[in-house]
C-alpha cells in the first residue's frame, strides 16, 4: 500500500520554500504527497505589476502552486478556500472570510477530513511562531497539529528553517555584499536550534525545488531576486525541521520519510 506524505501551508509558496526538495524526494520514493493550502495568498506581494492585479492575485497564486507542485511530481492539491488574512494589524485582517477569522474547530474539521481520507505516514506543517510571525502561518500549525492529534499518522514535523545556521547564511551574504537587506527580522526568524531534530540535504533536487520556486513568479521579491546563484544554491540546499509527534531515530535525523514502518489503510 502506497505510504502518503501532506504538507499543510497556509498560502501558495509555502510548501516549495519550506520542504520541497523533501517532497520531491517523497515522489521519488513512491509516496503520494498531498500539498493542502488554507488561501490562495490574495493579499501577497505582486513582484511584477504585469502578471497579477489584486482582484487576480489569488486566482493567479493558485495557478503558480499547481505549476510548483508539478515541478515537485505532486499532482494532488488542495485548497481549504479561506482568504489570505495579511500581516498582523492591516485591513484584511477584518474580511470575514479571512482565514483568521475563521474558527480553529472549523479549520480542524476540515484537515482532519483530508487526512482520515489519506491516512498519511507524515504530515508537515509550520512550527508554532509561523517562522516570522503571520497570523495565517501560526493558525495552519496549531490547526494542523490538532488534526494530526485527532488522525494520527506515523510522524508530524514542523518546519524550519533553523535560526543559528539562517542567520549564519545571512552574515555570509552581508559580507560579500551579495544580497539586500533582509525584510524580517533575523533574530525571531526561523526555529530555534533546540528544536532542530531533522536536516535534509536536498542537493539531489535543487534543480527541481529552483524550478519550482520560479513558477511563484509574482512572489520572487528584491531580495531573493538580488541573491546570485551559488548563494541561492546555500539557501536551498538544506531544510530543517523539529519531530514533534512519532519515534526519533537515526532516520529521522535526515530525512522526512526514510524507516516509516509499512501500514495498510
Amino acid at each position: 500500500m502506497t505510504q502518503a506524505l501532506v504538507t499543510v501551508f497556509a498560502h501558495p509558496d509555502d510548501e516549495t520554500f519550506s520542504v520541497g526538495g523533501s517532497v520531491a524526494s517523497a515522489v521519488d520514493a513512491g509516496l503520494h504527497v498531498t500539498a493542502v493550502c488554507a488561501t490562495r495568498g490574495e493579499v501577497g506581494e505582486i513582484a511584477d505589476p504585469s502578471l497579477a492585479t489584486p482582484e487576480t492575485l489569488g486566482q493567479v497564486r493558485e495557478a503558480e502552486l499547481r505549476a510548483a507542485c508539478a515541478e515537485l511530481g505532486v499532482q494532488d492539491v488542495r485548497f481549504l478556500d479561506y482568504r489570505d488574512s495579511g500581516m498582523d494589524g492591516t485591513p484584511e485582517n477584518a474580511d470575514p472570510r479571512a482565514f483568521a477569522n475563521a474558527t480553529d474547530e472549523e479549520v480542524v474539521g476540515r484537515i482532519a477530513a483530508i487526512l482520515r481520507e489519506l491516512r498519511p505516514a507524515v504530515v508537515v506543517t509550520f512550527e508554532p511562531g509561523g517562522v516570522y510571525g503571520h497570523p495565517d502561518h501560526k493558525k495552519i500549525s496549531r490547526c494542523a497539529t490538532a488534526a494530526y492529534d485527532l488522525v494520527p499518522g506515523q510522524r508530524l514535523f514542523y518546519a524550519g528553517p533553523a535560526r543559528s545556521a539562517f542567520s549564519a547564511l545571512l552574515g555570509g551574504m552581508r559580507e560579500a555584499g551579495v544580497a539586500q537587506e533582509f525584510p524580517f527580522a533575523v533574530e525571531a526568524f526561523g526555529v530555534a536550534d533546540e528544536d532542530i531534530t531533522t536536516v535534509v540535504d536536498v542537493r539531489a533536487q535543487l534543480a527541481r525545488k529552483k524550478r519550482a520556486l520560479s513558477r511563484h513568479r509574482t512572489q520572487i521579491n528584491p531580495w531573493l531576486a538580488s541573491l546570485p546563484d551559488d548563494w541561492l544554491d546555500r539557501l536551498l540546499a538544506e531544510e530543517a525541521f523539529g519531530l514533534v509527534r512519532g519515534e526519533r531515530s537515526p532516520a529521522t535525523a535526515n530525512s522526512l520519510v526514510e524507516g516509516l514502518r509499512v501500514t495498510k489503510r
